[in-house]
């Protein structure tokens, strides 16, 4: 699933030259749980419980966290001058060096590592400061959580709505090909019939040798139990849909089950006869549909 949010805090009493915090929170879909964090400078004392808290709430997708912590004022941004005399200084010798005819570029010195000093807050040195502010970011964390959640469920509430609407595209397909099915008993019959007639020259049939024969050609192609089993898959599909919890996996599952049946009537039903050629069709109709369901349950926690 799919979605962005964010939230923010700062410190307590809203003091113009304290600081805020934000946590900015992405996702998009993925088999798996893949965390990518970005935190401020010192947060790493935090990183476990950050991505505790993210895998207690979300089980697939690409999570992206930003954290930002920023001073709400400029009182405290300092210059170190002598790190920006020595940057400088190897500038100027190196245009000597090289004879470059270059300027001083005021923003890009100022972006240089170190050259601005105290630019944001500084983590709390006193552990109890510092869970004070592991709470206000587990808070500011839990919000955002809350709104990205709300975005994926309803994404999710659209993507159950097409799931279902090609559940009932298969079971459509299924219904058709039981019954041509039923019609292909009748035409394994004149297909024997034919055979026999080459072989044997058009010396007579025994018609009772013959009905048994067709109907050992019609067990050995016969797809009843695979289109049940196929049925079978679809209704336990949907019940998942219904219900709650992690079913992502189990209906990644299913689809594999499903994908076997209709590999097996492929298989079964050989043969130019119109009905034959009629399964065929739908089994890959059918096959095609499946593949589409497990493009979209790769979505689903």
């Amino acid at each position: 699933m799919t979605g962005y949010a964010q939230a923010r805090s700062q410190a307590p009493g809203g003091a113009a030259e304290g600081w805020a915090l934000r946590a900015s929170v992405k996702s998009v879909n993925h088999r798996f749980l893949d965390l990518k964090l970005q935190l401020p400078e010192g947060f790493d004392v935090y990183e476990t419980r950050v991505r505790r808290v993210i895998r207690e709430r979300i089980v697939r997708g690409h999570v992206h966290l930003i954290v930002n912590f920023e001073a709400q004022s400029a009182a405290g941004v300092q210059l170190n001058q002598p790190l920006v005399e020595a940057y400088l200084q190897a500038a100027e010798d190196l245009r000597q060096k090289t004879r470059a005819a270059t300027g001083m570029d005021v923003v890009g010195l100022l972006r240089l590592p170190g050259v601005i000093r105290g630019a944001g807050p500084a983590l709390p040195e006193d552990e109890d400061e510092r869970e004070k502010l592991w709470q206000i970011l587990d808070a500011c964390l839990q919000e955002a959580l809350t709104t990205l959640d709300g975005m994926r469920r309803a994404e999710g509430a659209h993507l159950v709505e097409n799931l279902r609407q090609r559940l009932a595209t298969i079971a459509e397909h299924c219904g058709k090909v039981r019954d041509l099915a039923e019609l292909l008993r009748p035409a394994f019959a004149r297909r024997l019939d034919l055979r026999l007639k080459e072989l044997l020259g058009g010396t007579g049939i025994d018609s009772g040798r013959l009905a048994q024969e067709a109907a050992l050609l019609a067990e050995r192609s016969d797809i009843s139990e695979e289109l049940e089993r196929l049925q079978s898959h679809l209704r336990q599909f949907a019940a998942l849909l219904d219900g709650a919890g992690e079913v992502g996996k189990k209906l990644d599952f299913l689809l594999q089950e499903m994908q076997r049946e209709a590999n097996t009537m492929l298989s079964k039903t050989p043969g130019i006869e119109s009905e034959a050629l009629a399964i065929t069709g739908l089994a890959l109709e059918i096959k095609s549909e499946i593949e589409k369901l497990r493009e979209q349950v790769q979505n689903i926690e």
